[in-house]
C-alpha cells in the first residue's frame, strides 16, 4: 500500500482534478490523506508541514485522517482516508504541494526497511 499527502484545499474543483491526477498517475488504489483539514492552509509552509506529515505516517505506520470529511463526492474515487487514523503499513508516500502562479512539486519519500 502507498499514500499520497494530497494537496486538498477543500474546493470542489481543485479536489475532484487532484484526485483524476492521482488516479491518472498512480491508481486509485493509495490512502489519500489531506492535513490540511486539520492545520489550514499554511501557503508557504503547507508542503513542508506534508512532506513532515508524510515521513511520520511511513515511520509510524499510521496515516492521518482527513478531518471533517463526512460526505465525500462520489465521484473521489481514491480511498481517501477520512473520520480515524488508520494504521498502514505504506512502503512510499506522495506529497502534491501546488501554490499560485502555477508553482506545483511532489516529493516521493520512501520507507527503509
Amino acid at each position: 500500500m502507498g499514500q499520497v499527502h494530497a494537496h486538498a484545499t477543500s474546493t470542489q474543483l481543485g479536489d475532484l482534478t487532484e484526485a483524476g491526477s492521482i488516479k491518472e498517475a498512480i491508481g486509485a488504489h493509495p490512502a489519500v490523506t489531506a492535513t490540511k483539514s486539520m492545520t489550514g492552509h499554511l501557503f508557504g509552509a503547507a508542503g513542508a508541514l506534508g512532506a513532515v506529515a508524510a515521513v511520520l505516517a511511513l515511520r509510524d505506520g499510521i496515516l492521518p485522517a482527513t478531518a471533517n470529511l463526512t460526505e465525500p463526492d462520489p465521484r473521489l474515487e481514491p480511498d481517501v482516508v477520512a473520520g480515524a487514523p488508520r494504521r498502514g503499513t505504506a512502503g512510499a508516500a506522495l506529497v502534491n504541494s501546488f501554490g499560485f502562479g502555477g508553482h506545483n512539486a511532489s516529493l516521493v519519500f520512501t520507507a527503509a526497511r
